[in-house]
């Protein structure tokens, strides 16, 4: 069930006009009528939730939040006026926060236990601003500023004030009041150079300069397509680039495929509507049961990929989880070395106790088909595990040797303690714990 709150510039540089009669505030609540009307048009907009917020103080900025019906959305868009300063550093934290109200209580973010990305609520945040200068009452600023604290409890466990579910998008209004006999840029929209850019692409998300009528449907036909079920992920390269392939210069420097800031797209159960996995991706940390707090995490976990070809492992009766990556370079290259057999494992840093790189939770995969790459969650330090279920199954039928019993101690001593209650949820880890 996707939730799209839209954040409303209501600074008084809103009532400008543009050439074409209206002012940038009646383009804005414009644009939000005609996205939803689009995406009436998607079957799978009847779970959507919307949500809306302009620059007032709270709680009079939360226009529609939680409880409020669609009925009350449209009242309270069509009744926004602009008077006032651009607090956009206040109202996105706003925004934040009523996103992130029930979490704590929900469990979704699973603190300390890794994360999960089946267990996720797509959240995508549509800012339509003027792009004009920051303003507050403490004077005009540059840079754009969240405040740091909020009174929202289990804040403190996440570095940032978003999550990985929630990515945010900004239509910066740059039509202009005079019509102009310049052409338009070809191609895509481009990204604005306002303030709340770096915080749109540090989400995941991006801003759009928007010059004109067209552009603007451009942008809500291109926010469609945003709506998608996924969390954001860091992949970066660990160790030494691959060998080059039979067409391929090797390149000195760092690459544009090195790190990637990008979706894993989590598809729902056809049957069910909800998302089904059974691995987390490990937190950045060994735990410590003596201590009294975790540590805080930063929303998008770093996941470390080595260049070293391994082979694919899977098992029968061992499940795994598969996650298509969304586009990048990092894809466009995978893709190009054309390896659908080998793969590259995947590490989260100081997850393992005895390891700064830590053990390997999974691998990345072209397809068979070459047409995209797939991150694969295993069982955590799976080239040890794997193997181990495949004997007890096969060889031992269920009865394990001393041998086996002690090969199995050992690995239990290189994996989080948090596993142990995922491992329960699968009869086959089960049924290794309690051999032991």
């Amino acid at each position: 069930m996707p939730v799209l709150l839209f954040l409303i510039d209501t600074s008084a540089s809103m009532n400008q006009r543009t050439h074409l009669g209206t002012t940038y505030l009646d383009i804005a609540k414009g644009a939000v009528e005609t996205f939803m009307k689009l995406r009436g048009r998607d079957p799978a907009s009847r779970g959507d939730r919307y949500m809306l917020i302009n620059f007032e103080d709270v709680p009079l900025g939360i226009k529609a939040g939680w409880k409020e019906s669609h009925a009350t959305f449209m009242t309270e868009l069509r009744n926004l006026q602009a008077a006032g300063l651009t607090t956009i550093g206040q109202s996105l934290r706003t925004a934040f926060d009523l996103l992130n109200l029930n979490r704590l209580v929900s469990g979704i973010d699973n603190y300390g236990q890794g994360r999960n990305p089946f267990f996720l609520e797509p959240s995508i945040i549509v800012a339509i601003t003027d792009g004009n200068k920051l303003t507050s009452s403490g004077g005009v600023q540059d840079e754009l500023h969240l405040p740091l604290t909020t009174p929202l409890p289990g804040s403190e466990l996440t570095k940032e004030p978003f999550r990985w579910d929630q990515r945010l998008f900004s239509l910066v209004l740059r039509i202009p009041g005079h019509a102009t006999v310049e052409p338009e840029p070809l191609g895509g929209v481009p990204p604005d150079d306002s303030a709340i850019t770096p915080m749109c692409e540090v989400t995941g998300g991006r801003s759009y300069s928007v010059f004109s009528q067209r552009m603007l449907n451009q942008c809500l036909e291109s926010l469609l397509q945003k709506i998608q079920s996924g969390v954001v992920i860091n992949f970066e390269k660990t160790g030494p680039d691959p060998p080059p392939g039979e067409d391929e210069t090797l390149k000195p420097g760092p690459q544009s495929w090195h790190c990637c800031h990008k979706l894993i797209y989590v598809r729902p159960n056809p049957k069910t509507g909800v998302p089904i996995g059974h691995w987390p991706i490990p937190e950045g940390f060994w735990p410590d049961t003596n201590s009294p707090t975790l540590p805080p995490r930063s929303a998008h976990p770093h996941v470390r990929f080595s260049c070293l070809d391994s082979e694919p492992m899977v098992i029968d009766k061992v499940p795994f989880d598969k996650y298509e990556l969304e586009a990048s370079p990092l894809t466009q290259y995978i893709l190009e070395r054309k390896s659908p057999h080998t793969c590259w494992q995947v590490f989260v840093s100081n997850s393992a106790k005895y390891s700064d790189l830590g053990q390997p939770f999974g691998y990345l995969k072209a397809s068979t088909a070459l047409n995209c790459v797939n991150l694969f969650v295993m069982p955590y330090n799976y080239p040890v595990v794997l193997p181990l279920l495949d004997d007890l199954i096969r060889v031992h039928k269920f009865k394990p040797t001393i041998k086996w019993r002690q090969s199995f101690e050992n690995y239990l001593k290189t994996m989080p303690l948090y596993y142990i209650g995922v491992s329960q949820r699968h009869r086959h880890f089960t049924c290794c714990c309690c051999v032991r």
